[in-house]
């Protein structure tokens, strides 16, 4: 299926990952760029992720692989956890990449409830493509549930993005 690529993806990174592994599998970062490309015709797609010191070989294969990284600052959180929120900086880039009119549609790749804000105003401006949760319907917010939006729950089709 060869859809013309004018979609962006806006990517919770620790939201996929930790989704992911807690319904049961590992995301393959390279399958997963190929399902928003061939599947939602994602042309940019954007990882939220706190920096990390040491890291940069894999945000290096990310850049590879196709992903377009957005970075926070870390800090040392409890008990020796590493915080990187990015939430602000992925509705700040959506809503920018919106009225710069940059992208088509959004594909938003996050569980959480915090972004319904975010959904709601791409879906009033008929900006909003899908929502893909890592969780499944039970774990993802209600917040995101209730809107009426087109969502994809990704352990529903992990056979096309597991590793």
């Amino acid at each position: 299926m060869n859809k013309e690529l004018k979609n962006y993806a806006y990517i919770d990174n620790t939201n996929l990952y930790k989704g992911c592994e807690a319904e049961g599998f590992k995301i393959d970062y390279i399958k997963f760029r190929k399902y928003l490309t061939e599947r939602l015709g994602v042309k940019t797609a954007y990882i939220f992720i706190g920096f990390v010191a040491g890291n940069e070989e894999m945000y290096t294969r990310f850049q590879e692989w196709g992903y377009t990284l957005v970075f926070k600052p870390t800090i040392p959180g409890e008990n020796g956890q590493i915080k990187g929120n990015c939430d602000a900086e992925l509705v700040l880039q959506a809503t920018c990449d919106f009225f710069e009119k940059r992208c088509e549609r959004a594909v938003i790749v996050t569980s959480d409830g915090d972004f319904a804000c975010l959904v709601k105003f791409l879906m009033r401006n008929s900006a909003l493509k899908i929502i893909l949760s890592p969780r499944g319907k039970e774990k993802c917010s209600g917040l995101l549930t209730k809107l009426g939006s087109s969502l994809t729950f990704l352990p529903e089709v992990r056979n096309l993005i597991k590793f």
